[in-house]
């Protein structure tokens, strides 16, 4: 990534961490820090850059006000949590951009507004038109109501869902650890990874998990996993520290560069692969699995040996090995309860059978994702 790529990103995505705004569980809200990442919001419009932030804190703004000094463990707490945090969030964001005379908004998203297709178009045309107003977006996960079985998990993967729903220029992931290392930071002789131009290329190093402030949910394998999404569809990404993300966006060695591929996967491909949720799994041959691996084919009835779970046409199902490894997604063209009387048969055979509606794929090639 140069450093004319970053500085003259056009869309920029910033994601910003509960502990990077509280600091430890238990502790309100740091006014600098919000202060401090509103300001360079406010850089980066001034240069004619619109901004989207995806800002994490909600649960842990709220553990204060609450009497809480960790982060609750059940849903319920978490919940009310949240509900109490999310206002005094908002509300320092609105009175920190003020200062700039810039207008912001709250964004509250659960997966649906990204799993099912009709509500992924509302949420982008909403931001759409709120970037074209020149209001900042403030996008949090609607931690108020979701359920362990519909979270997105962490805002890093959020995040990296939001930059491909708006097309944008540059993801941003501001961290309290200020660039990926090599082995956990705290490890004597851990040394920065400067960029990365595959992540491929890290994927055995030991990255640790979440981090030590008490407060968030994430850690350095959901950003790599964020910078996986993004730069997939050539949108590359920093990870940074609050206090180094200025210097980081000015071009400046700081912080840690994932290099966008040359090669995009299409948009499509991408919410099918990161954003949907699988309704059900077709189990493979291996000669099924070869041929989707290898030559890139469409799924046929004939390779498939097992139906699991309750799904209807068009809805996002996994595709499974022998051994039970998940290969692909894709979108399956009959209901469930079609399927077992057409399994290990060929299409004509099943078309002359029980019509010409039966001869065709399973799951076609334009709808399907390795994983």
């Amino acid at each position: 990534m140069s450093r004319e790529q970053i500085t003259s990103a056009k869309r920029i995505v910033i994601k910003i961490g509960s502990s990077s705004l509280t600091g430890k569980a238990g502790s309100a809200l740091d006014a600098d820090a919000v202060n401090k990442l509103v300001d360079l919001v406010a850089a980066c419009k001034a240069r004619g850059s619109e901004v989207v932030v995806v800002s994490s804190g909600a649960i842990a703004a709220g553990l204060a006000p609450l009497g809480l000094s960790t982060r609750p463990k059940d849903l319920a707490t978490q919940q009310a949590a949240a509900s109490v945090g999310q206002g005094l969030l908002i509300a320092q964001y609105t009175q920190s951009f003020n200062r700039h005379s810039i207008t912001a908004s709250q964004v509250l998203l659960t997966t649906e507004d990204v799993v099912r297709r009709s509500h992924y178009q509302n949420a982008q045309r909403t931001l759409y038109r709120l970037l074209q107003l020149g209001v900042v977006p403030i996008i949090n996960e609607n931690d108020t109501v979701g359920t362990g079985e519909i979270r997105f998990g962490d805002n890093d993967r959020l995040a990296a869902l939001v930059a491909l729903l708006i097309s944008a220029d540059l993801l941003v992931l501001v961290s309290d650890i200020d660039a990926l290392y090599d082995a956990p930071p705290t490890q004597a002789g851990a040394k920065r990874i400067h960029e990365v131009t595959s992540v491929a290329d890290i994927e055995n190093e030991t990255l640790g998990g979440a981090g030590s402030s008490g407060v968030g949910s994430g850690g350095m394998v959901t950003k790599v996993e964020a910078a996986r999404i993004a730069t997939s569809a050539g949108i590359p990404m920093l990870l940074t520290s609050l206090e180094d993300a200025d210097k980081t966006l000015a071009g400046q060695d700081f912080g840690t560069h994932f290099h966008a591929h040359a090669s995009k996967t299409t948009s499509r491909l991408l919410w099918l692969a990161h954003a949907t949720k699988p309704h059900g799994k077709l189990v493979l041959d291996a000669g099924a699995v070869k041929a989707i691996l290898e030559r890139g084919v469409s799924l046929l009835p004939a390779g498939v040996t097992a139906v699991e779970g309750e799904f209807i046409a068009g809805d996002a199902i996994e595709l499974v090995g022998p051994d039970g490894v998940v290969i692909a997604r894709g979108l399956v063209a009959f209901d469930s309860e079609d399927l077992p009387k057409m399994l290990g048969r060929s299409t004509k055979e099943l078309a002359a059978e029980m019509g010409a509606e039966y001869e065709r794929e399973l799951v076609h090639r334009d709808d399907l994702v390795l994983l």
